[in-house]
């Protein structure tokens, strides 16, 4: 079986094959995949997955509606907790984020509604032949990460919306020899 050259650990592989790149519609997995995304910049993606069953606990199952009321107490509460990434402004940024998806979703219906709108409702698919192929960004990620900031969103430039965008399967950056493509 052929993977994307990236999958090189059990934990990615496993990643990999299981969830990044699938087309994704459960806003609270999307919810989910958010946080994790902004929780990796400047960080491997690696060290976020290891961390997300202890994420998944601190942050109450990756509840939007329990996570736009963290008081700067929890918030501080999450700052000793050694099994997440203890960034004060990830952290308060978990919470702001939040607080912007509802209202996206009380706006669009839901967030899935309003975040495959920038790609038409269709996957963008790429045609990688390497991994130097792949981008950091593009055009519907700018726009994505313009948009979600003036919508409150923090820790959403470009490049993180566009790894949110490939997780989420609104980009397809499978290797075009890749089984999962």
């Amino acid at each position: 079986m052929k993977r994307c050259s990236w999958a090189k650990t059990d934990l990615l592989k496993d990643y990999h094959d299981k969830e990044w790149g699938k087309p994704l519609f459960d806003d609270k997995k999307l919810f989910e995949l958010l946080i994790l995304e902004t929780m990796q910049a400047g960080l491997s993606w690696e060290t976020v997955l290891k961390k997300r069953e202890n994420y998944r606990e601190a942050l109450d199952g990756f509840d939007a509606e329990k996570i736009k009321y963290y008081t700067l107490e929890k918030q501080e509460e999450l700052m000793k907790n050694p099994g997440i990434i203890r960034n004060r402004l990830k952290i308060k940024s978990i919470v702001t984020n939040a607080s912007a998806f509802i209202e996206i979703q009380k706006e669009f219906g839901s967030f899935a509604d309003y975040l495959w709108s920038f790609t038409k409702k269709t996957p963008i698919v790429h045609n990688i032949i390497n991994e130097k192929d792949v981008p950091s960004q593009n055009e519907s990620s700018q726009k994505l990460s313009k948009e979600l900031k003036k919508r409150g969103f923090s820790f959403v430039g470009p490049t993180v919306c566009y790894a949110y965008m490939q997780a989420a399967g609104l980009i397809n950056d499978h290797h075009n020899d890749c089984s999962f493509k």
